[in-house]
């Protein structure tokens, strides 16, 4: 059972994929190789997967979190974003870049959402926003947060970058909020080897996005009534140079986009093998030992949850021998999750002086959990021995 050889993630381009990018390549004349066609076809092809009216293709998922907070910026003067201690720092830094306060809210154990409780609140009439993680392939969302969100009047801006395919009662995550954010990194549910999509139902938002993806340029708005008004706005300036504002060329290429249009056919499919494989895993791991009664209802993961039952603050000696046995066993883990546990305690919040007592959820998580990979690949076999180690620890 020693040298189990699980990487976290295996097989995400494939030779399919690279063949794909070969033939693109090879036509005559040589095609466009930035921003172009084949981008456009993957986005709309998306937004039908997805259910939407609007995607906006990007180099990353970190691009999409600050291509939307930047966009808010367009809405809003100032104001608060809620965001979950538990996900990836750009989800945290996108809001701090865009000159908005970030709020933390502890997660719940159920889905690694909020803790609904103090969301509620942390509500003030200075939030703008309410930026959801699905983390690793779970399902986010609640009727209570949605409702939440309506009878307050807060935009609910959903990060699926982890999530591909998740859904809620039938609607995939990523469809439900005003925006949503993916990642089309390596290691996640689909690849395009580096990218990530905006998507929205709201046209000014679209809007807004396509001129600030490209250095902000007023000449990528598709709606020809706004765009006029920013043209009669600003005579004295060439309509084919106005800046909507400060901002990035978050811009990918046709290669990222060929590799995204050979994957998306694929990606539901691959998913059920997933969807499966962490129902097994979650109905076999040890419900003495590890929290086993997460809220599995519309997940993809493409991650094993692993959650350590009755661990002790800073008793580090359970948790070494976990990793070290996965180690032995050449078992591929990150501890904490997303983003490897709570963002309140990276260097950049250690002068905050925030009370992480009041962060109990998302505390532990951060030292008795870990992920470790889920993918179509993966025999069963392997999941057993996996078990098998786990549960015996």
């Amino acid at each position: 059972m020693n040298n189990l050889n699980l990487p976290l993630m295996s097989d995400n381009i494939n030779r399919d994929d690279i063949n794909a990018v070969i033939k693109f390549l090879q036509q005559d004349p040589i095609p466009k190789l930035t921003n172009g066609p084949k981008v456009k076809e993957f986005e709309e092809k998306w937004s039908e997967w997805l259910g939407v009216k609007h995607s906006l293709m990007v180099n990353s998922g970190t691009a999409a979190n600050e291509l939307t907070m930047l966009a808010l910026t367009h809405m809003y003067d100032d104001g608060e974003i809620i965001v979950p201690p538990l996900t990836w720092i750009s989800d945290v830094s996108s809001v701090l870049f865009a000159g908005f306060t970030p709020v933390f809210v502890d997660i719940n154990l159920k889905n690694l959402s909020f803790d609904l409780e103090q969301l509620k609140n942390s509500i003030t009439d200075k939030t703008r926003a309410i930026f959801l993680t699905h983390v690793l392939g779970l399902n986010g969302l609640s009727d209570e947060l949605i409702q939440l969100c309506k009878e307050k009047d807060i935009l609910l801006i959903e990060d699926v970058c982890e999530s591909h395919g998740a859904t809620f009662k039938g609607d995939k995550c990523g469809s439900v909020g005003f925006a949503s954010n993916f990642s089309f990194y390596f290691a996640h549910p689909m690849s395009t080897i580096e990218g990530g999509m905006v998507c929205t139902n709201n046209n000014k938002f679209y809007q807004i996005c396509r001129a600030l993806r490209s250095h902000g340029m007023t000449r990528e708005i598709t709606d020809e009534n706004y765009k006029q008004q920013i043209i009669q706005e600003n005579p004295q300036l060439n309509p084919d140079f106005i800046f909507l504002g400060p901002a990035h060329n978050f811009r990918s290429t046709e290669i990222n986009a060929v590799i995204g249009l050979n994957q998306l056919p694929n990606l539901d499919k691959n998913n059920e093998i997933r969807k499966s494989n962490f129902e097994y895993f979650i109905k076999n791991l040890d419900p003495q030992k590890y929290i086993t009664d997460l809220n599995i209802e519309g997940q993809c993961n493409y991650a094993f949850i692993v959650i350590r039952q009755g661990g002790k603050s800073k008793d580090w000696k359970l948790r070494n021998k976990i990793e070290q046995t996965l180690k032995n066993n050449q078992i591929e883990f990150r501890r904490g999750l997303s983003g490897g546990g709570n963002q309140l305690r990276q260097p950049y919040f250690k002068d905050k002086n925030i009370d992480l007592n009041n962060f109990h959820n998302v505390e532990y998580v951060s030292d008795f959990s870990w992920y470790i990979g889920n993918y179509p690949t993966l025999e069963r076999e392997k999941i057993d021995n996996l078990l098998n180690i786990l549960n015996g620890i």
